[in-house]
């Protein structure tokens, strides 16, 4: 069974909602990379954007520093202070600070809270079911369509493995 998003009523229309009312979910992964998310979005329905309100504890990144090749994302910080690691530069970011990540910009991202409060932020996506994305730092390539990921050291020809001298079945 399939849970219809909480935002919508009994003829299906989507309609307002409180952040308040969109539960907290959580994930980490050991002691550096961890947030917790209201999937602002999910929640009323939405299926082409998705919109979170993300909170990120002191010492921890939001996620593996990555970049999309057909998802563009943005980030707007509410409250608090942290850090975006964007390619090989660090920005400080603070209250009112709003950062936009375009597709196939080839510069990986993610965000680090240094301080000693949360840091409170909006971050909106495209759910670009092609999306690929890629990690450099792990050299991962993941391809959302596929849901797969991939070492991209491995790398291969065009015509590798191919036989290019049996003829073609008639």
């Amino acid at each position: 069974m399939i849970n219809k998003p909480a935002a919508l009523n009994a003829e299906g229309i989507s309609e307002p909602f409180s952040s308040e009312d969109v539960p907290w979910e959580e994930w980490s992964e050991g002691s550096r990379y961890g947030t917790r998310f209201r999937y602002l979005s999910g929640f009323g329905g939405a299926n082409h954007v998705g919109v979170a309100l993300e909170e990120l504890a002191p010492g921890m990144e939001s996620s593996l520093n990555h970049y999309h090749m057909l998802e563009e994302e943005q980030a707007f910080i509410l409250e608090g202070e942290m850090t975006l690691r964007l390619g090989d530069k660090t920005y400080p970011m603070k209250a009112g600070d709003h950062v936009c990540f375009p597709a196939g910009q080839k510069a990986g991202h993610s965000f680090v809270n240094h301080s000693d409060a949360p840091c409170r932020f909006i971050i909106i996506g495209e759910k670009n079911p092609s999306d690929v994305i890629i990690y450099p730092e792990t050299r991962r390539v993941g391809v959302r369509l596929m849901g797969e990921g991939y070492d991209r050291s491995a790398t291969m020809e065009y015509w590798q493995g191919a036989d290019v001298e049996r003829k073609p079945v008639k």
